[in-house]
């Protein structure tokens, strides 16, 4: 498996109160391991881990990736 520890970053910026950032496990279980409530305003830089394979975003946000920049909850 290719080493994670330098995974990718991302960042999410709330664009209204209450955004839910999710971190869901790696392997063959995927679980929630991890969650952030931001408010309208709030960011938060995040990467890829060993231990976090998956993002899950509730709420209106701004998701910003080496890959471009996409709007959630519209």
């Amino acid at each position: 498996m290719e080493n994670v520890q330098n995974g990718d970053y991302f960042i999410v910026k709330a664009l209204d109160h209450g955004v839910q950032v999710i971190g869901l496990t790696r392997g063959q279980d995927t679980r929630f391991h991890h969650t952030e409530k931001l408010d309208k305003g709030e960011v938060i830089i995040a990467q890829f881990t060993d231990h976090t394979s998956a993002v899950k975003i509730r709420g209106k946000a701004e998701i910003m990736t080496k890959h471009g920049k996409i709007e959630s909850g519209i």
